[in-house]
C-alpha cells in the first residue's frame, strides 16, 4: 500500500508565498513522475506542475515563472514553491504520483488534498 501525505497549505495574502510538500511512503519499488493538481470550486481539476524522476519539469501556463516544482528522490517527496500568489490560485491542491509498487506495474496515487486560499 502506498500513501501520499501533503502539507503546507493555508491562507496567504496576494503576492505572498507558500510551499507545499508531499511525501510518498509504503510499498514503493520505484517512483516515476510526481506532480501537483488543483481544483477550484465549480471547476475541473487541472494540472499545475509535474516532475519526472530525472528532474524534467512541466508547468501550466498560468503558473510559469511563479511556481517551482522540485523533488527529493531519496525521500520520495515532491515540493511546490508558490510565489507571487494570486486570488485565482485559490483551490484545493492535490499531490499525484505514478509509482511502481512492484516491477511491471505502475499505479496512480493521490494525496488527500490541501487547501490554499489567497485573499486579503
Amino acid at each position: 500500500q502506498v500513501q501520499l501525505v501533503e502539507s503546507g497549505g493555508g491562507l496567504v495574502q496576494p503576492g505572498g508565498s507558500l510551499r507545499l510538500s508531499c511525501a510518498a511512503s509504503g510499498s514503493i519499488f520505484s517512483n516515476n513522475a510526481m506532480g501537483w493538481y488543483r481544483q477550484a470550486p465549480v471547476k475541473q481539476r487541472e494540472s499545475v506542475a509535474a516532475i519526472t524522476s530525472g528532474g524534467s519539469t512541466n508547468y501550466a501556463d498560468s503558473v510559469k515563472g511563479r511556481f517551482t516544482i522540485s523533488r527529493d528522490n531519496g525521500k520520495n517527496t515532491v515540493y511546490l514553491q508558490m510565489n507571487s500568489l494570486k486570488p485565482e490560485d485559490t483551490a484545493v491542491y492535490y499531490c499525484h504520483a505514478a509509482i511502481r509498487p512492484r516491477p511491471g506495474v505502475t499505479l496512480d496515487y493521490w494525496g488527500q488534498g490541501t487547501q490554499v486560499t489567497v485573499s486579503s
